[in-house]
């Protein structure tokens, strides 16, 4: 296999998650290595080119330096990969000399968003913001490397400008193509340290030297390739965002059509599902989506559009209430408190240990999530209990308060809450399971929100919760509504364990391409 092989096919393994980033460093690979461009014998090798770039380095240092620089050494055994023969291996900061930024640096705080010169410092950006202060810039009569001493990242400057903030170190090559140059050092593998200093690593690197003529040659065509690369990224980019609008579209039409069989109903609910469904595997390539299909899944639910409605059962007792949306006949709306006994936790003192490291496990915002709740966490003693609030297998907690408001769960065991939780214990002719899903839907969530107080931390007090409106079925269709709920739920487990299993896949053929390749 060859590196135009690869990227003539590589659109059958460009659906990986990350393959155009993996593709970029694959053409650095290929630049350092000598397998981007043929070699040419009559190049002058690049021993004679390190031979002036040495000389240069000591006229540079001039009469600071008493002793002759050692030729740089390498024992063939500690080298990483092999290189063709007319190349040779450097420190990574040999072909440069480093230029003094003292004096002329500008602080984050005096950056300016418009002026006359760019900033540039060790950020992602390429520049920063502005400076007006004509003694603060650096003259650029040559391309210059600037490098990150905390972030690691490097950027190619070819135009006067200021060196922003600290960790900023400037390096003029010599003798070399600076564009190879450029590319070589981010090619260079260095470890993370955090917001550690970094420069000290890359003067302990090493990276291959070619011949000056070849790295003109291998200029040129890494220049080429990331352009391809640029190509291939934009096409995915429109790709994602077309299905993207496609799954917005169809779960759009599931969320809002009207499935009525009554003369001068809309078929777009039927059709929109038909559509989904079958195109199903082709639509879900994202956990995004399977998390939009899920709650698209419990707002047909709460709305009966779900399963069917057997016409020949009683209707629930009738309430004058303003409602969010219409229902089937046989549906009512419910308050929370219309539909169990509602209740708000409590924390037992916690300087009174004797309260703590029971059996009981005592829950709080933290241990719910995703419909689940941890009980590894605190628990109480019988006195403790007595000092909280205690619920029974089929209770649901909610989250009443903060950053995760509305998260609520089923609970299966004894339990005990703080007072950031409220919870309600269905009475007879509600399943809990169907009420928890209805908690957990769009709109409901929604409701929650609307109702809580905005402030540091949004709060919803119990009293607006429990007056918060529930779409009841018949209990019947309740159980259907859960039975399908389970069933498509299911369906999206395994849509997420597929989308995993098929990432894992394509990265580990992206790999092993990539590997071969280089091979």
């Amino acid at each position: 296999m060859n590196p135009d092989w690869l990227l003539k096919h590589f659109g059958q393994i460009s659906e990986a998650p990350d393959a155009v980033p993996r593709l970029r460093r694959f053409i650095l690979d290929l630049a350092v290595r000598g397998k981007l461009v043929e070699q040419n014998p009559a190049d002058e090798p690049a021993s004679e080119l390190l031979k002036r770039i040495r000389a240069e380095k000591q006229e540079h240092a001039g009469r600071r330096s008493c002793t002759e620089q050692r030729p740089f050494e390498v024992d063939e055994t500690e080298t990483p990969f092999e290189i063709p023969e007319s190349w040779e291996w450097v420190k990574a900061t040999e072909p440069a000399v480093v230029i003094s930024d003292k004096g002329k640096k500008v602080q984050t705080k005096d950056v300016l968003e418009f002026g006359e010169f760019p900033v540039v410092d060790q950020g992602k950006v390429l520049i920063r913001g502005y400076c007006n202060d004509v003694q603060k810039v650096t003259r650029v009569s040559g391309p210059i490397i600037v490098f990150g001493d905390h972030t690691r990242e490097t950027k190619l400057i070819d135009f006067d400008f200021v060196v922003g903030a600290d960790g900023v170190k400037l390096l003029k090559p010599i003798e070399v193509n600076p564009a190879y140059y450029f590319l070589a050092l981010q090619w260079v593998p260095l470890d993370s340290r955090g917001y550690a200093r970094h420069f000290k690593l890359l003067r302990a690197s090493r990276f291959p030297l070619p011949p000056l003529a070849e790295q003109h040659r291998i200029v040129a065509k890494v220049d080429e390739l990331m352009a391809l690369c640029d190509e291939l990224e934009a096409a995915q980019v429109k790709r994602e965002r077309r299905r993207d609008r496609l799954v917005a579209a169809t779960l759009h039409g599931l969320n809002n059509g009207d499935d009525s069989s009554e003369p001068g109903g809309h078929p777009i609910f039927e059709e929109s599902a038909r559509f989904y469904f079958k195109h199903l595997p082709r639509l879900t390539t994202r956990p995004e989506h399977i998390q939009k299909l899920r709650q698209t899944i419990l707002n047909l639910a709460v709305r009966g559009k779900l399963v069917w409605q057997d016409t020949k059962q009683q209707a629930l007792t009738v309430e004058s209430l303003e409602v969010p949306f219409y229902l089937p006949a046989s549906w009512r709306w419910k308050t929370i408190g219309d539909l169990g006994k509602t209740q708000t936790g409590s924390t037992p003192p916690t300087v009174e240990r004797q309260h703590y490291d029971g059996n009981i496990p005592f829950i709080k915002p933290a241990a719910i999530s995703d419909g689940v709740i941890n009980y590894e966490g605190q628990c109480l003693t019988e006195s403790g209990v007595r000092e909280s609030t205690l619920v029974h297998a089929g209770a649901i907690l909610m989250v009443c308060i903060g950053g995760s408001i509305g998260k609520a769960a089923l609970v299966t065991r004894s339990v005990c809450f703080n007072q950031q939780i409220n919870s309600v214990s269905p009475t007879e002719g509600i399943d809990a399971h169907y009420l928890l899903f209805a908690m957990q839907s769009p709109y409901f969530g929604a409701c929650v929100v609307n109702a809580a107080a905005q402030g540091t931390l949004p709060i919803i007090s119990k009293g607006k919760w429990e007056r918060l409106l529930i779409p009841v079925p018949p209990l019947a269709e309740q159980h259907r509504i859960v039975a399908k709920v389970d069933e498509l739920m299911a369906l999206c487990d395994r849509l997420e364990a597929r989308i995993t299993t098929t990432a894992t896949t394509r990265h580990q053929l992206l790999e092993a391409t990539l590997s071969e390749a280089i091979a």
